[in-house]
């Protein structure tokens, strides 16, 4: 067989180690310059490819191609490809063809990387054989050319579940929809509602999908959605059909032969949007056969995720917590209501379109100042500037932290949640609280 792999990051990479491995004449093509890293495992396994541009060796004596997730189908070599007749499947469909173990999926437009973490952490402390992959930034083809695993935990993003033609996952979770990524889906959310929903396409009565009732975009196309999944509705309060939900003393799960509670304060991550993620995570091991008494001695362990509310320090006796990862109004909405003291806010950076109005009502209530960072915070200055709440126009890191500090008092929280991209002043999200946490850790320092 020959196969052609559009992308030679670490997803079209690792497709193309596994191809090789299985004894595929495989061809790597990519329309920007490789990374070094990627182009070096490429030569060294003797794999052919070509950058900065698309051949036509693409389509010739190619009889099925491997897209990489962030390729749209848009794009001239895509079309090129379909209107050829070869067939497109994504990196996680090719590789789950040599998967043997216990695939649990788990993706949502926010949460899903905390909850897949907590998923791999439940099941390694049970002593399970197990992978965490995907979206979480390893490839889950190269990681079965290193090693076999019982379970593999993956983080799913819509872009690779938008094509997905024959992948099932065992367990799948779905945790909220909310709009994002609207540029691929013509600005609308129904296209990317259907690729989230994609996940379970080929599931079986033999298969379980746990999904959060109370999210409204998720019921309504769930209602659409025609599924042999087994379905296990979760909920924060006992709702009709809920058989995972929460009250003020345990968590609750009513199970396929298994009925047991946990005691919430064994959670040691803040915010309501924690609890949901780990009732999750906590219901996906149970079904694949982790006990209760396992589950209760691990969760104290698990720490959480850097750039997710990610607590960097007290200086001057004031909570900072880092949550960078927050991109988009949804994710910051979640980080506002995760606090009851006071809040200053740190926000701003690239805009994506976003309605920050959304966010009036919880900053009315939480924050009692904003501070601003990014090239041009105009946008956000009008959203919130007819509040009767100081609001702080910075370009600066240090100068946002500096008069986030001035506004703060003992025991009040500076959250630097910013509900926008990251590219106008930094590398990436992750350089972005990076650079955060060491301002902070300066201060703390400093005293």
């Amino acid at each position: 067989m020959k196969i052609t792999i559009l992308g030679g990051g670490e997803s079209g990479t690792g497709a193309a180690l596994l191809a090789k491995q299985k004894g595929v004449d495989v061809f790597v093509s990519d329309g920007y310059k490789i990374a070094p890293i990627y182009k070096a495992l490429l030569v060294a396994y003797d794999i052919p490819f070509e950058e900065e541009g698309h051949t036509q060796r693409v389509i010739q004596y190619t009889q099925e191609v491997i897209k990489s997730p962030g390729i749209p189908s848009t794009v001239d070599i895509v079309k090129q490809i379909n209107q050829a007749n070869i067939p497109i499947i994504d990196e996680v469909e090719f590789a789950a063809r040599y998967a043997k173990g216990i695939i649990i999926a788990i993706t949502g437009s926010n949460g899903k990387s905390t909850t897949a973490h907590l998923t791999y952490h439940l099941l390694k402390e049970a002593q399970k054989q197990v992978a965490l992959v995907g979206n979480i930034g390893h490839s889950f083809a190269k990681c079965l050319t290193e090693n076999s695993y019982d379970y593999y935990v993956l983080e799913l993003s819509s872009f690779q579940l938008e094509g997905i033609k024959a992948f099932k996952p065992h367990i799948a979770c779905l945790l909220n929809i909310t709009p994002d990524h609207l540029d691929r889906y013509d600005g609308a959310i129904d296209g990317y509602a259907r690729a989230k929903l994609n996940i379970l396409r080929n599931m079986t009565t033999a298969d379980h999908f746990i999904y959060n009732k109370e999210d409204p975009i998720t019921q309504q196309y769930l209602n659409h959605q025609v599924t042999d999944a087994q379905l296990y509705p979760m909920a924060r309060l006992a709702l009709k059909d809920a058989v995972i939900f929460s009250s003020p003393e345990a968590y609750h799960f009513h199970l396929p032969g298994i009925y047991f509670t946990i005691d919430p304060t064994v959670l040691t991550l803040p915010g309501v949007h924690n609890q949901y993620n780990a009732m999750v995570a906590i219901a996906a091991v149970s079904l694949a056969g982790v006990t209760p008494e396992s589950i209760t001695h691990a969760l104290p362990t698990f720490c959480g995720l850097p750039h997710r509310i990610e607590w960097c320090g007290a200086p001057q006796g004031v909570d900072c917590y880092n949550d960078s990862k927050a991109t988009n109004v949804a994710s910051t909405m979640v980080a506002l209501n995760s606090f009851t003291q006071p809040i200053v806010w740190i926000v701003g950076g690239e805009d994506k379109g976003n309605d920050y109005t959304k966010l009036l009502p919880i900053v009315k209530d939480k924050v009692k100042a904003i501070v601003c960072l990014g090239k041009d915070n105009k946008k956000i200055i009008q959203a919130f500037g007819l509040l009767s709440i100081p609001i702080q126009d910075t370009h600066e890191l240090s100068l946002a932290v500096d008069s986030a500090l001035s506004f703060a008092l003992p025991n009040e929280v500076i959250l630097f949640s910013p509900a926008c991209a990251s590219f106008d002043l930094f590398k990436h999200y992750q350089d972005r609280g990076d650079q955060f946490r060491e301002k902070i850790k300066e201060k703390v320092s400093a005293m």
